[in-house]
């Protein structure tokens, strides 16, 4: 069953047509990473299929009463608890919650059966779980979302999205706010998710391990293949030398028709033979091979090499205003390191890079430089501190101040800014664009260590091989900080974690960190699934004692009614019983029915008493 059918779609910016002609069906459970070049257009096609822009040509087909998930592009604010956010995206348990507050005993089953059916009880437990995931802890989830930064916002519109658990997520480049952690986290996640979805990624691990087709969209048309990223780079390898081969036999089936037109064409003899083959060669299908566009370069500058080690700490503690955020350093680094960085974030990670970069100062021990030792360092936040109105070149000619127009022009140049990119203000380049400016401007000066925190966030797919074969390259060390396992695993030798306030050597391979990471969630899952089943049990003993208490207050209520009627007709009898002028002698008979009357009430205003006593001592007892 398709739950979403896209036909024929186009969609233009501008004069540019970002869909033209695109075709897509997602069935129930079907999960596509969507890749493709920057500004390909993947995040207008999530847009088109959320229902958020029109099409110009074509068709998107819903399935009736489809529901889709997305990420919000605004960040969630407020003082309301991060868990109490993300509990809110379900607008249907919040209104049955409200409704069981006020609602007659009658309709109190039908709201608790609501309830079963949609696990509201679990509810604050998955949502924990989600969070938990994401990087935050329980002290966390309990803050407002008004204390966190727009990256951690992000995450909790993340886990806002997960929670829904639509029979459609969209997810536009899920992991750019996450660190390694939680992007090993959001893989198993995804592989076990039971809905469909889209995710637009440029994680090479993400897209081998949590989808189960790619579909690439490239000149405006999306097609699609079964399996994961690797699978698709195969066939797609296959395909392209496939074509190619096809092309040559096709040129040359044509070359050699042309050269006996040209030869015979105007001999009467071989004239009927000329025109047939001129007919047939205008008949021959043109030759189109899916030839790539120029591959994405990086190049390093090279520097002078340096004798190890290149950076030694000894009992280093840093952190700001005083406070240590890290200490017991004493680590060192050579000049053919390649060092990636373990751990979640808040941890540390970002500090030990500024205090590596020179960024900020110990607050003790001593950190020994290599003389005329030159730290690169890049930082994702860097890109908001660009000023949009400058241009590359003026940018880099500011940080290269004795470099010539020419050397500056060729730094631009090693990572792909050509001179059209060069001269156009920075506010107008794409988030990868502006990446690989921040790559030139690091490493402009030729650095001999490269500290690299989170390099990749906007960069495609074809731009992070280019990294990696820059960084294979590169004969100074490397500190690098990553989401990206895939990256991780091509770059890294040794892998340094970061926990408990310290940095030390992680003895093992990303396989070995990841197998670390699944033992100590199942050991957390462990401990909060008896929180769970206990919290459960009680609940479900609240329930049971609600479901008890229900009859003997509804009793209780009829009771309490058939008093207040019964002590207003007692009040009437004797307000009609204390008037004298029912005693003339004529109306004797009426005095006596009325006293009967009077009795009868005063002895069901006994009876119902009792009956009152009784239901208050049984509501008394149940509770």
């Amino acid at each position: 069953m398709s739950l979403v059918v896209l036909r024929d779609v186009v969609i233009r910016l501008g004069e540019r047509a970002v869909l033209d002609g695109a075709a897509l069906a997602i069935a129930a459970g079907q999960r596509i990473g969507l890749v493709g070049r920057n500004g390909a257009g993947k995040s207008t096609l999530l847009r088109a299929i959320a229902g958020e822009i029109a099409l110009d040509e074509g068709e998107i087909r819903r399935a009736a009463g489809l529901r889709v998930g997305a990420v919000a592009q605004q960040a969630p604010g407020g003082e309301v608890s991060l868990v109490e956010t993300v509990l809110a995206i379900d607008a249907e348990r919040l209104a049955l919650l409200a409704e069981a507050e006020m609602a007659p005993a009658e309709r109190l089953s039908v709201i608790h059966d609501r309830l079963r059916a949609i696990a509201a009880d679990t509810a604050p437990a998955r949502a924990a779980s989600i969070l938990a995931g994401l990087g935050f802890g329980q002290a966390m989830q309990r803050q407002p979302v008004s204390d966190f930064s727009g990256g951690w916002r992000m995450r909790v519109a993340l886990a806002r999205a997960l929670f829904a658990e639509p029979d459609l997520l969209l997810l536009d480049e899920p992991t750019n706010h996450l660190d390694l952690e939680a992007t090993l986290w959001l893989e198993g996640w995804l592989a076990r998710f039971p809905g469909a979805a889209l995710v637009v990624s440029h994680d090479q691990g993400l897209l081998n391990r949590a989808v189960n087709a790619i579909a690439c969209l490239e000149r405006g048309k999306i097609s699609l293949t079964p399996g994961g990223f690797s699978e698709f780079v195969r066939i797609r390898t296959e395909r392209a030398m496939q074509e190619a081969r096809g092309a040559e036999r096709a040129a040359a089936a044509r070359a050699h028709m042309q050269a006996f037109v040209d030869r015979f064409r105007y001999k009467a003899s071989k004239a009927r033979q000329a025109q047939s083959r001129l007919k047939a060669l205008a008949k021959m299908p043109a030759i189109s091979v899916a030839v790539e566009e120029t591959p994405a370069r990086f190049d390093f500058p090279q520097a002078p090499p340096l004798p190890p080690p290149m950076l030694r700490l000894e009992e280093v503690a840093a952190g700001y205003d005083g406070r240590p955020v890290l200490a017991r350093l004493s680590l060192a680094i050579d000049p053919d390191d390649r060092i990636a960085l373990l751990g979640a974030n808040g941890n540390g990670k970002s500090t030990f890079a500024k205090l590596l970069a020179g960024r900020i100062a110990p607050l003790s021990g001593r950190i020994r430089r290599a003389l005329k030792l030159r730290a690169g360092y890049f930082a994702q936040h860097q890109e908001e501190e660009l000023d949009g109105a400058q241009s590359p070149i003026a940018l880099m000619a500011r940080a290269l101040p004795r470099a010539t127009p020419v050397a500056v022009r060729a730094q631009l140049a090693r990572f792909g800014l050509d001179a059209k990119c060069a001269e156009i203000s920075v506010a107008h380049l794409s988030g990868g664009e502006r990446a690989r400016l921040l790559l030139a401007l690091t490493t402009g000066e030729a650095p001999q260590l490269l500290i690299l925190d989170e390099p990749t966030n906007h960069l495609d797919i074809d731009a992070r091989d280019a990294l990696v074969r820059a960084l294979a390259d590169f004969p100074g060390a490397v500190v690098l900080i990553t989401h990206d396992p895939h990256l991780v695993g091509l770059i890294a030798e040794r892998l340094w974690l970061v926990a408990d306030g310290t940095v030390r050597p992680f003895e093992g391979d990303l396989e070995d960190y990841r197998a670390m990471l699944a033992e100590r969630a199942r050991a957390t899952d462990g401990q909060n699934g008896k929180r769970r089943e206990g919290r459960r049990e009680e609940r479900r003993g609240r329930a049971q004692a609600r479901a008890a208490l229900a009859p003997l207050q509804r009793r209780a209520r009829e009771v309490e009614a058939l008093i207040a009627r019964l002590a207003a007709e007692r009040e009437a009898a004797r307000g009609w019983l204390e008037d004298p002028a029912i005693y003339a002698p004529e109306r004797a008979a009426e005095v006596v029915e009325g006293t009967r009357q009077l009795a009868e009430i005063e002895r069901a205003m006994a009876a119902a008493e009792a009956d009152w006593l009784k239901a208050l001592e049984a509501l008394e007892a149940t509770e």
